[in-house]
């Protein structure tokens, strides 16, 4: 099981400015993957798989503006639309849907697009995490990594993905996490009761072992008016 915590990213400019960046270039590059996605699709039938998109696309410019890490999970999204929407396809040949599915459309031009950091790839220096960047952002900004504090209630060693969210004008740093697994519910006796409320009969009750009775709500009513009828008196 996983869990995700949520984190609003208040930093200097330089920092908003870098998430802008590979965020866009994150959303052009997932335009780039699903043009080819539906390429293949409609001229060669056939669904690629995340290394087929990762071979063909490793020259991308986009591709390049980020971290190679980022830049392949950018693509196993795509994948992983167009792996939903080859299911949903076969649903609807099969007569399991009754309203034709459509391929992943493309996303808007100029947007923002979700970042993801595999864990492995961030590290923690002096209580910092260091996101890496692409060797083109080194090149033309002359930076090749940011910090962000990390959170003082999450352990580095739980979180499997970094994910950097752009929604209203800001960026959001989500960790995504594994929760241990809850334990079992244990039976706490052997013997157990089943309850089946009524209107007249307002409980009937079967146990396990066979034995059965009933709680009749007439007189538990009668009963409250009685009582209520010598509340109003007093």
């Amino acid at each position: 099981m996983y869990g995700c915590k949520q984190h609003l990213v208040n930093s200097t400019p330089e920092i908003i400015a870098v998430l802008e960046y590979i965020c866009t270039e994150a959303n052009k590059l997932t335009n780039c993957g699903i043009y080819y996605c539906r390429q293949m699709l409609f001229k060669a039938g056939k669904f690629l798989t995340k290394a087929e998109l990762d071979f063909q696309l490793k020259s991308n410019p986009h591709f390049k503006a980020m971290r190679s890490a980022c830049a392949q999970q950018t693509l196993h999204s795509v994948i992983e639309s167009f792996n939903s929407y080859a299911k949903l396809a076969s649903m609807y040949k099969n007569g399991e849907l009754t309203e034709k599915p459509r391929p992943p459309k493309y996303r808007k031009k100029g947007g923002l697009a979700v970042v993801s950091y595999p864990a492995r790839w961030v590290k923690l220096v002096n209580g910092m995490l260091k996101f890496p960047l692409g060797n083109q952002v080194k090149a033309w900004f002359g930076i090749d990594h940011f910090l962000l504090p990390m959170p003082s209630n999450l352990d580095l060693k739980q979180i499997k993905e970094f994910r950097f969210v752009p929604r209203n004008n800001c960026f959001y740093l989500e960790f995504a996490y594994k929760q241990p697994e809850p334990d079992q519910a244990q039976p706490i006796a052997e013997n157990v009761l089943g309850i089946d409320p009524g209107v007249n009969n307002w409980l009937t009750c079967v146990s396990n072992v066979g034995k059965a009775f009933i709680v009749d709500g007439r007189k538990v009513k009668s009963r409250m008016a009685m009582v209520q009828q010598a509340t109003s008196q007093d």
